[in-house]
């Protein structure tokens, strides 16, 4: 990932806290946050269930990784004792954790429980590196800044240091995850103060969080969430009361949806990105719904969608500083996609005149560039709307559906796959011990793995029906011969079989290979759902290389740019990360499947040279809905669609692998393609086509993508290329039969050409398309080249 420096002095001095007197609570709501919420006991599952998670490759056999932040750690929560030394000290516990000067390590992860109650701080919780901080669900807990808070936010994700370092590199600051929470700034001073500083990556998630902050006010500087920079990610299910500022954000990309803003002055600032997805936001009662105004000479966001969203009494929908003649010709992009401005006077706003008016539901608006074939220009204006398959929607919006956290399970209906016998400690085989327990449950029941590492030697069969859930990311590690023909892909999780409906959940889990295997499918899908959205993966992650346990490290797989040669056959990871097959149905959020590029573990945290095949292969004949997915570094391709009907992909993102053209595409799996893989002619195994596509749209009908970024950043590890944007030829390919394809939003990097075909598609019933390149150099945004849509014709 890049570093990109922003100058934020403004912003962080806005965040700066003086201790001076809180104004007086104006309403009851407001008073009650200083009352514990609840007494301590909860029926939530997390608080009870047995705890017997271990880390395999760790030093330290004692250490442990759940910690109720009350009877573990001394917390109080009862809304009077200050609880800031109590939960800093909770969250920095156990030999290894991962702060200031550390930069990364799975070795030592952290879940904090906090039961119900008010804990009052005065400073920051400082974050480690692979720490999940978990509220109670069945009734949240509140974080509650003192009227003497100092520090820059209530949570904070990357502390920074008085020189501006901050603990961690913000394009790296994976594994994080804080969910269920009131956050309430109210006592604090209006001018000051914000809940969360989160400066993420991928693999991170807010989830079902409320910030309450002081209504109203000019000298209101209050924020919700302040990011700065960052490589994400994704947020779902926030509520933004008061403030000045529900959201201040920058980020490379990130997924957000469910959001919603009550009587805040600005509900979203955007203060840059390469590219945002909204879906479904509520903004009540404000003065501005989105504001990316940030000048038409120099246009610092690259793109925002917005979709099925509502503003109510907010005069200003959407502010943007965007014109005919505004540059770069592709910053500040903005696609409107089914969203109500009946409740605002001026839909988008454009450096001080509407553009487009309020009291109306927009279908269908673009400011970018837009293309039908090769046909592009700068537009502002209606586009027609996409035709949006029954399959995929919910009335109409589009599906959605939020991770479950099984608050009303019982603990004793959890399964551990530990007392059934698995071992998770990296060395047993626990193939057959995981399928006896998947066998033995029953209905009402969820499987539950204790955080370990547990080796796979051949494919476990996941039943249909079944629900599974993982303490802190446990690792499913594939391992053996029978994963280790390229020629003969096996399946290591294969959830259903083909021909049957079922309804599984998976969530919260880390799919890993122990050494090569050439020859493993991480996850395959083969069910149907049962209703719409019954089969479902959230926050699972497929992770090849770059960590304790994989034997894919910097030890044996550092870099070699500075010698041509082979790939060497002890770094190879996967054959495909996830394939979802013709049968499935599935949806899929927050999962970054990820070829590392970079040691986490090892004290070098060098780049590694790590050749998986294929990212994320969709075949399925739909519904199929991916919000908020990644897929990097995988060598033939990241994201292919092969006669695939009925998907809807919501902001995916991915990176060419860093050691291509050296050695370039298939390499090493020239001798293993398959017929759905593509192929690679361009002659000189140097020659930058033959690098991995972002994505492949082959012979597929109604897909609808909303935020493509897909980026490449090297060429054998050089970046000369990027000034001249050209590190490789091609990035996305339209090939074959396709029709009703809409991609919204794409940004693509150093691609000489943005979405290519060599040899023409058909659209339709049979209308030929001839030869398409859609050029970087015409569509320049602030980093990224960027298009508001493109369609086939």
């Amino acid at each position: 990932m890049l570093f990109r420096t922003l100058a934020l002095g403004a912003a962080l001095r806005s965040l700066a806290v003086n201790a001076v007197p809180a104004p007086t609570p104006d309403t009851a709501a407001e008073q009650t946050g200083f009352i514990a919420a609840a007494a301590d006991s909860t029926s939530y599952w997390v608080s009870s269930v047995q705890r017997q998670g271990t880390i395999a490759f760790g030093t330290d056999p004692t250490y442990k990784i759940f910690r109720n932040v009350k009877t573990d750690c001394g917390a109080k929560g009862d809304g009077t004792t200050d609880d800031t030394a109590a939960l800093n000290d909770c969250l920095m516990r156990g030999n290894g954790r991962c702060a200031k000067g550390c930069d990364s390590t799975t070795t030592a992860p952290a879940l904090l429980y906090f039961p119900p109650g008010t804990y009052l701080v005065s400073k920051p919780l400082a974050m480690p590196y692979y720490t999940e901080m978990h509220g109670d669900a069945v009734e949240p807990p509140i974080l509650k800044a003192a009227p003497t808070f100092a520090g820059m936010a209530v949570l904070d994700s990357d502390p920074y240091e008085n020189n501006g370092d901050n603990w961690f590199t913000n394009q790296n600051n994976f594994f994080r995850k804080v969910r269920n929470f009131v956050i309430d700034l109210t006592a604090m001073p209006a001018n000051v103060g914000a809940g969360i500083h989160w400066q993420v990556a991928q693999a991170t998630s807010l989830q079902n969080i409320r910030f309450e902050m002081v209504k109203g006010g000019d000298n209101n500087r209050q924020q919700g969430i302040f990011m700065d920079n960052g490589s994400g990610g994704f947020m779902t299910d926030l509520v933004f009361n008061g403030g000045n500022m529900g959201m201040f954000i920058g980020n490379q990309q990130f997924t957000t949806r469910n959001l919603t803003f009550n009587g805040v002055n600005t509900a979203i600032f955007m203060n840059w990105n390469w590219l945002w997805s909204f879906k479904s936001v509520v903004i009540k009662d404000c003065k501005v719904g989105i504001d990316m105004a940030n000048g038409p000479s120099n246009q610092t966001v690259g793109s925002v969608i917005l979709q099925d969203s509502k503003i109510i009494n907010t005069p200003i929908g959407v502010n943007s500083s965007f014109s005919m003649t505004s540059i770069p010709i592709g910053g500040g992009t903005l696609i409107i996609d089914n969203v109500d401005f009946t409740g605002s006077t001026t839909a988008v706003m454009s450096s001080g005149a509407a553009v487009l008016p309020g009291g109306q539901v927009v279908k269908a608006w673009a400011q970018g560039r837009t293309y039908a074939g090769s046909k592009g220009a700068k537009t502002q204006a209606v586009v027609d709307a996409p035709n949006k398959p029954a399959a995929l929607m919910a009335g109409d919006a589009i599906f959605e559906r939020s991770k479950p956290q099984y608050e009303r399970v019982p603990s004793s209906s959890f399964v551990s796959v530990k007392s059934k016998g698995a071992k998770g400690d990296g060395v047993t085989d626990d193939t057959q011990a995981i399928q006896a327990a998947m066998n033995s449950l029953t209905d009402g029941q969820v499987l539950y793995f204790d955080h370990g590492a547990y080796i796979i030697t051949k494919t476990v069969n996941v039943p249909k029906n079944i629900k599974v859930t993982g303490e802190m990311w446990p690792l499913i590690m594939a391992k053996g011969q029978f994963f280790s023909d390229p020629s003969d892909p096996k399946a290591v999780w294969s959830v259903g079989s083909a021909n049957e409906t079922g309804a599984a959940e998976l969530t919260d889990l880390m799919f890993e290979t122990m050494g090569p295997a050439p020859g493993a499918i991480m996850i395959q899908w083969n069910s149907a759902s049962t209703t719409q959205g019954a089969n479902g993966m959230w926050d699972v992650h497929v992770r090849i290389g770059g960590s304790a346990g994989t034997q894919l490290q910097s030890d044996k797989c550092a870099k070699n740019p500075n010698s041509t040669h082979v790939p060497n056959p002890e770094c190879i990871g996967a054959h495909t990360m996830f394939h979802a097959t013709e049968s499935s149905s599935v949806y899929v959020e927050n999962c970054w499947f990820w070829t590392s590029d970079h040691e986490l573990d090892r004290s070098d945290h060098s780049q590694v040279d790590i050749y998986n095949g294929r990212g994320v292969h969709i075949e399925s004949q739909g519904p199929m809905w991916l919000y908020g997915t990644s897929s990097e570094h995988s060598v033939l391709y990241n994201y292919q669609l092969t006669e695939a009907k009925n998907i809807y992909m919501a902001l995916i993102q991915t990176e060419t692998p860093y050691f291509q053209t050296n050695p370039a595409a298939p390499a090493p799996f020239d001798k293993s393609l398959g017929p759905t893989d593509p192929k690679f002619d361009g002659g000189s195994t140097k020659n930058r086509d033959n690098m991995a596509w972002g994505l492949r749209v082959v012979n597929s009908e109604d897909i609808l993508i909303y935020g493509a970024g897909l980026y490449s950043f090297f060429d054998n590890y050089g970046q000369e290329c990027l000034a001249d944007e050209n590190c490789q030829s091609n990035m996305v390919s339209i090939e074959g039969a396709v029709d009703n394809l809409s991609l919204f939003g794409l940004s693509t990097k150093a691609a000489v050409s943005m979405v290519s075909t060599s040899t023409g598609y058909t659209v339709g019933k049979g209308n030929a398309v001839g030869s398409v390149q859609i050029p970087d150099t015409d569509n320049r945004s602030n980093f990224c080249a960027t298009l508001a849509l493109w369609r086939p014709e």
